[in-house]
């Protein structure tokens, strides 16, 4: 290998990077197609559980003296469990991925993930069941687990500091498109009076799963996972493969430098187990004060409420008496994907924190506008109106911010030694509360059970508020720095003074990999080239 010492004068406190190539975007673009199944699997349910044949095969009579297939609802708390297990699952399968990802590493963590997520698909495909439905819903959620945890991580740690906060996005923007696609199909199966009906909707995943695993064939391991392994020589090839430049490139000996250093320096102050992530208590070197960032953050990013929308928007849309109530699915849809592309942007250009900050604001005003109207103008054309309009402009708020931002913190914040670790329990903690949303929420919104309908926005828009006043004291900014950089900079600053922290010592000058009298090499801007 060549030798990682001397590499880059101390002077040059952003390090020499390589420039972005085309190859960096279409590995983070691919490896985000994990996003499809997270979107879709996590979408289809709605638009299934308002189907005639499976309200009919599932469900019970609204009026027993009437045979009237309309008359058929399901149970709130058969959807409630239908909808929630794959929640249930995921947050297992996330804390697993997360211990595979640092024993197997993240490409082949994400393999595996999608083979027990077929596993689970099949069972759903080959049941006529309640319990064969709700037994495959859990399977598939501890592989979409594993997925949800490794996709985030691998991203995170080949995607370039410049780009990074775009490539993770992806990640985010791939799960808008798959509850897009999810909706569509459900549109157009949703009249099948057959098994059918539901069968072609869910046996679409194994197309999802199939083109992800096997795609991962081809793709490089993390060279940060490598460096963590002590493979040096592995290391390297996969920065050459992620960078598309050769290992004599000296910005890709600098950043192995650098990544080599890091994790030396956090070796000296922390050990690797799960122990270790709870440990430092509130210290700004601490793992604990990370740990919860990332925890609470991910709880955030769900009590925003998306999630009501996407989970239960069919059924809602029927409980308050709106028409065509898959064709507003589907709009709601059209509307997340349009509008996450322009976090792409925005991410880099305005920071994570800002948008966290700035979505909730935005969000919580959508929120309260459409319960008050809703309360106010019950049942009429205007609320009507007002639902539809607010809803699309929550929507495109939380896919310009929440949605993406949330991710691409966790991804950032944590060092090497725990980083598998401290994405997983994040993610686990998004699937948590996914869980406990979905459950809870048929019961509250329900005619027949809590009947708050519109109200329930009342709910959202004040939990918006604590999601408001957590990105503004709690979050750290991390635009433009490289993930060893954001280690130092959490070490030195607050959430609220991030912003102004500039780099100063690297990390690799630490550790006595670089030379202080060596010429400094001025970091460049580049372009993205072939």
């Amino acid at each position: 290998m060549a030798n990682t010492n001397h590499l880059v004068g101390t002077n040059d406190l952003n390090l020499i990077e390589a420039p972005i190539t085309w190859r960096a975007y279409l590995i983070c673009g691919f490896a985000s197609f994990g996003g499809i199944l997270y979107g879709y699997d996590s979408g289809y349910i709605s638009g299934v559980l308002g189907m005639p044949y499976v309200k009919k095969h599932l469900g019970v009579h609204r009026t027993p003296t009437k045979d009237d297939p309309s008359e058929y609802i399901i149970k709130s708390s058969h959807k409630s469990l239908i909808t929630s297990i794959l929640s249930a699952g995921t947050f297992f399968g996330a804390l697993i991925g997360g211990e595979a990802a640092e024993r197997i590493g993240r490409r082949l963590t994400i393999m595996f993930s999608c083979f027990v997520f077929a596993i689970g698909v099949a069972i759903q495909v080959g049941t006529t069941s309640f319990a064969g439905l709700v037994t495959g819903r859990l399977v598939a959620g501890f592989g979409m687990g594993g997925v949800s945890a490794a996709v985030v991580l691998y991203v995170s740690e080949i995607a370039p500091r410049r780009v990074r906060g775009t490539l993770v996005s992806v990640y985010q923007w791939a799960i808008t498109i798959g509850l897009l696609v999810a909706s569509g199909v459900d549109q157009g199966c949703k009249d099948r009076d057959s098994s059918s009906s539901y069968r072609i909707p869910i046996g679409i995943q194994f197309i999802w799963a199939a083109i992800l695993a096997g795609g991962l064939f081809m793709l490089p391991e993390s060279p940060r996972y490598h460096v963590r392994c002590g493979r040096m020589e592995e290391a390297l090839r996969s920065l050459e493969l992620v960078r598309g430049q050769s290992g004599s490139n000296i910005a890709v000996q600098a950043e192995l430098a650098e990544i080599k250093a890091n994790f030396e320096y956090e070796k000296q102050i922390a050990s690797t187990s799960w122990a270790d992530c709870f440990k430092g208590g509130n210290l700004p070197q601490g793992n604990l004060r990370r740990v919860i960032t990332g925890v609470a953050l991910q709880m955030f990013q769900q009590w925003t409420g998306i999630n009501f929308i996407f989970y239960y928007g069919t059924t809602f849309f029927q409980e308050v008496g709106m028409h065509n109530p898959f064709l507003m699915s589907t709009i709601m849809n059209v509307v997340n994907v349009a509008t996450t592309p322009a976090s792409f942007y925005m991410v880099e250009k305005f920071g994570r924190r800002t948008l966290l900050i700035w979505g909730a604001v935005i969000m919580c005003l959508c929120e309260y506008i459409v319960a008050i109207v809703g309360v106010t103008h019950e049942g009429s054309h205007a609320a009507s109106i007002c639902l539809i309009v607010f809803t699309c402009f929550y929507i495109a708020a939380f896919a310009t911010t929440w949605g993406p931002a949330a991710w691409v913190v966790i991804g950032e914040i944590y060092p090497l030694p725990i980083r598998a670790k401290g994405v997983a329990l994040a993610t686990a903690s998004n699937w948590f509360w996914n869980c406990i949303i979905a459950v809870i929420t048929p019961y509250i919104v329900d005619e027949n059970e809590g009947n708050l309908k519109v109200k329930v926005f009342f709910v959202w828009g004040s939990a918006l508020f604590l999601c408001l006043l957590f990105a503004f004291f709690c979050v750290p900014e991390t635009k433009g720095l490289s993930l060893e950089q954001v280690d130092k900079m959490l070490e030195e600053t607050t959430p609220m003074t991030s912003a102004k922290w500039k780099p100063h010592e690297t990390f690799a000058h630490e550790m006595g990999l670089t030379d202080k009298a060596e010429p400094t090499i001025s970091h460049q801007e580049h372009e993205p080239s072939v």
